[in-house]
């Protein structure tokens, strides 16, 4: 039988493709949207825009895609799990979005955006048709049935790049930027409702047949999963929204744009740190189905330990790799007005690192039922957040974010750590975990030693100095080589 990480980061590449390839794409229309948006301030719109997407993309699924997973372990009836799963979650959104088109003015004039209440209905459609398409996605995905999960995700993909390249290089113009705003977010509706025609066939064998008390049970499971998932929306997404609220005064000619211009800055620097979210948001995608897939292995443990070490390296070497050449990396950025912002990059990438490490041992809470926990951990991590944020950015701006981020996720970590070692244990290799993070750290700080040696600013680039830092990479390869080869030799586990 195949090993069960191979398996794991096999199902990675197969259902974290779609995600891969549409980050990296969505990557390389950063040189578009900051060559089109002249001004900072006019990005700046669109990434306020997407963080409150990012908090109803997490809220309105209800936590059902993880609850779906769990109970399938326990139900024969793996149909009515589905359907118990996905009515309340139709239900909701259909009631959103009567709200939202009822409230759209006055939402409006709150976010600051009281000329464009189409951005409102926009966002609101976007988010509701991707809650209503997740979990019959989440159904191909338990049923293994990658190719099709591949080619649904692909294509809305595709069809948002395509319809984004048509709308900005054909027909925007650059002196109405927020025209090319309504084109972003009409491309990214039209795909996101290619991706729930494309699953008509799956929705349309739903029974609308209430198992209360199903539902009850997996709502109950599934809720503090969606505080949980909240609460780290605060985290990765309430600096842009805070940003651009506390810095905004009224009474100050031109502070609405100077405002939306750190937000722009800041979201733009923010997507340099991608590589690691990447892998994250691909990884997260196997992870759920396959720890759960575990339950029954009585050698669980020991494949949890074997994840965690090799994750922590890749998780460090994207880390060093992205940090080492920001030189180059900067260059998606079209245009220098953006380049000021650099210096949040490698903050956010180590936040990155933590936040990985944390979702890894977030199984002992997920596995246990003691979803509460994760609950508890998002919200210290929230709040952490939301102080830092609201105490530091009128003195430091979008820096105080960054290391808000970092802060938050370091402290879910350390606390998710303790509390599983006494409710759940896990033997994880600490020694390893030390020495991976601290050597990319260490590496770090070394390289930015050379570089402030050679006299090279953060935006600068030195072919030297770009040489030099790749070969430090390469050791830490070496480094991890060395401690996980034996488990490269590793072709076969008990099952």
């Amino acid at each position: 039988m195949s090993s069960p990480l191979a398996k794991l980061f096999g199902q990675t590449a197969m259902y974290g493709l779609p995600s891969i390839v549409g980050r990296l794409l969505n990557y390389l229309l950063v040189p578009l949207y900051t060559a089109i948006f002249a001004k900072p301030a006019d990005y700046g719109v669109l990434s306020d825009l997407y963080a409150y997407v990012a908090f109803l993309v997490v809220l309105l699924p209800l936590g059902m895609e993880t609850a779906y997973f769990r109970f399938i372990q326990q139900q024969d009836d793996t149909e009515r799990v589905f359907n118990s799963s996905f009515v309340p979650v139709v239900l909701v959104n259909a009631t959103f979005f009567f709200l939202l088109y009822l409230t759209n003015p006055w939402i409006a004039k709150w976010m600051l955006y009281r000329d464009h209440t189409e951005y409102i209905i926009l966002v609101g459609s976007i988010v509701c048709i991707d809650a209503i398409a997740s979990l019959p996605l989440a159904k191909l995905r338990a049923e293994n049935n990658a190719k099709r999960f591949m080619a649904i995700q692909m294509s809305s993909i595709l069809l948002n790049i395509v319809l984004n390249l048509i709308f900005l290089l054909g027909y925007f113009d650059p002196s109405r930027p927020e025209e090319g705003i309504m084109f972003i977010l009409i491309a990214n509706l039209l795909a996101s409702g290619l991706k729930l025609l494309l699953v008509y066939n799956i929705i349309s064998k739903v029974k609308f047949i209430f198992d209360w008390g199903l539902i009850k049970q997996m709502l109950s499971y599934s809720w503090p999963l969606v505080i949980a998932g909240f609460a780290g929306i605060i985290n990765e997404t309430l600096d842009r929204v805070l940003l651009k609220q506390i810095l905004y005064n009224p009474d100050i000619p031109n502070s609405l744009e100077q405002a939306t211009a750190q937000v722009g800055i800041y979201s733009a620097c923010y997507k340099l740190a991608m590589l690691v979210t990447i892998f994250l948001q691909a990884y997260r995608y196997a992870a759920e189905p396959f720890f759960f897939s575990q339950l029954k292995n009585q050698d669980r443990n020991a494949v949890f330990v074997r994840t965690m070490n090799v994750f922590i390296a890749i998780v460090c070497l994207a880390f060093l790799f992205v940090s080492i050449n920001l030189g180059v990396f900067k260059f998606f950025i079209r245009k220098e007005a953006y380049y000021v912002g650099l210096n949040v990059v490698p903050i956010l990438l180590l936040a990155n690192v933590c936040l990985g490490i944390y979702y890894n041992q977030s199984v002992w809470y997920k596995l246990s039922n003691q979803t509460k926990f994760g609950a508890y951990i998002a919200l210290i991590g929230a709040g952490i957040t939301i102080v830092v944020n609201v105490l530091f950015i009128p003195m430091y701006g979008y820096m105080a974010s960054a290391w808000a981020t970092l802060l938050a996720y370091l402290a879910q970590m350390i606390i998710s750590f303790y509390l599983g070692k006494k409710y759940y244990p896990i033997p994880y290799d600490v020694r390893k975990f030390y020495l991976y993070v601290g050597s990319a750290v260490g590496i770090y700080c070394l390289f930015s030693l050379i570089r402030m040696g050679m006299n090279v600013p953060l935006k600068g680039f030195n072919g030297l100095l770009i040489f030099l830092g790749n070969l430090m990479v390469l050791g830490f390869i070496y480094l991890v080589y060395k401690n996980e080869r034996a488990l490269l030799r590793i072709n076969k586990v008990k099952p």
